[in-house]
């Protein structure tokens, strides 16, 4: 993690971002027209709101890793939040110690707060604050130093929602929903006027809870009071921090970490290829169960594995076979429509998306859905397409981007979420 720029001086140089966890470009542009986000209308008067792709897989752990980093899945090693052991087909679940690249912040060398950034747990030693985000189990691990804890937890502070209560429950998941969403604010607010620090990050991640199960109530609805209320506190909270930054001479940053659409369909991609033929369970039917007749699963969201020989304990997919057997299943998946909609907008190979020394660790094909189909690598599933409690679903497109200085972005230029990073590392060495 040694780097030359920690030998640069960047005295008085500051940068804040304020991460906004599955907030799409296109619903804050519609919150502006409606007059629900004033204060984010008035700051892209002075910066520039721009549309944001998120990485390939489209998950809030792979895409954050990205935003720490820079880097893609092959190069800081996250292809998911969890992984499946090749001998005993258990599953794996990687965190931040398993991030295998250096972040922004510890690139530069200078003191920093990291508050609430999914794929941070458990919380490790750095030059200033950390704050776990999900999956964080423990707020003890969560914190460093210490005695930030004992400040959080005097706080009332919340690691995340109670999820569990959006199907259940919905007035008392609103309920729970903000109170952790002020004391997010709160502690976001808080660190920034007492640490030390010339990064200083802090990320909403209410947003994200709501969308998943009431993302159908987004633009009118049921439950579209609760997003009016929910995104006019953001306004405002986006407001106090932008104008904290302006005074001082911070650059001021927002973003995604990918964009939202309202559920048309869930997608089991594992019934898809039991009901074709490519995978084969025995007994109880969880991934411990896969025999040697299965030639690909998926694990979540739609990362497609060859069960190779000499790979996977049970494998029996010899090398030779594998560029058929790929070629063969980007055609499957191409052919999936429901009702006459097509459910995919394309099938990768891995060298097509991913480039690094960790590239053998990733998925052998990768399917991006259709905006509204929301693919899944759950078993037991009796049909192919259904439906649960969750009505709003991940895009890979539609992330966002604010910047209070657009002389740092050409407006027309494509962007993805790996760019972050590399524009704040350009501002401190300008």
């Amino acid at each position: 993690m040694n780097s030359p720029m920690k030998d640069k001086n960047f005295l008085g140089k500051k940068a804040v971002i304020i991460g906004l966890d599955g907030v799409p470009h296109s619903l804050l542009v519609h919150y502006m027209e409606q007059g629900i986000m004033p204060h984010l209308r008035e700051m892209t008067s002075q910066g520039l709101l721009l549309p944001m792709d998120s990485t390939l897989p489209e998950v809030s752990s792979v895409a954050w890793s990205s935003f720490m980093t820079g880097k893609n899945p092959a190069e800081h090693g996250i292809f998911g939040f969890m992984e499946l052991d090749k001998k005993t087909y258990e599953f794996i679940f990687p965190n931040f110690l398993s991030i295998k690249a250096p972040t922004f912040w510890e690139e530069l060398g200078v003191p920093a707060v990291a508050c609430n950034i999914p794929q941070t747990y458990p919380a490790r030693p750095m030059n200033g604050v950390l704050i776990s985000g999900f999956v964080a189990l423990d707020m003890v691990k969560a914190v460093y130093p210490k005695r930030v804890y004992d400040i959080l937890h005097g706080m009332g502070y919340q690691l995340d929602v109670k999820s569990q209560l959006a199907a259940k429950d919905p007035e008392e998941f609103f309920q729970n929903l903000f109170a952790v969403f002020h004391k997010r604010m709160e502690a976001i607010t808080y660190l920034y006027d007492h640490e030390d620090w010339q990064i200083f990050i802090g990320t909403i991640t209410e947003t994200d809870r709501l969308h998943h199960f009431f993302f159908d109530s987004a633009r009118g609805g049921q439950y579209h009071h609760i997003f009016t209320k929910f995104y006019r506190e953001l306004d405002e909270f986006l407001w106090k921090m932008f104008n904290r930054a302006q005074k001082d001479q911070a650059l001021f940053l927002t973003c995604s970490d990918h964009g939202f659409a309202p559920i048309v369909s869930e997608v089991y991609i594992n019934r898809y290829l039991q009901d074709c033929g490519h995978l084969n369970l025995a007994g109880g039917g969880s991934f411990k169960d896969i025999t040697a007749q299965t030639q690909a699963f998926v694990l979540d969201p739609a990362r497609v594995y060859i069960h190779l020989k000499n790979k996977y304990q049970r494998g029996a997919v010899e090398t030779a076979e594998y560029d058929a057997l790929r070629e063969k299943l980007k055609s499957l998946f191409n052919s999936l429509n429901y009702n006459g909609k097509r459910v995919v907008k394309q099938v990768f190979f891995k060298e097509e998306i991913f480039s690094g020394p960790y590239i053998e660790d990733a998925p052998d094909l990768y399917i991006l859905g259709e905006p509204g189909f929301d693919l899944k690598a759950t078993l037991n599933k009796e049909s192919v397409f259904g439906a649960s409690h969750f009505h709003g679903a991940h895009t890979h497109g539609d992330a966002h981007l604010f910047i209070s200085d657009r002389d740092r972005m050409n407006p027309a230029t494509k962007i993805d979420i790996n760019r972050i990073p590399h524009l704040v590392l350009a501002y401190f060495s300008a």
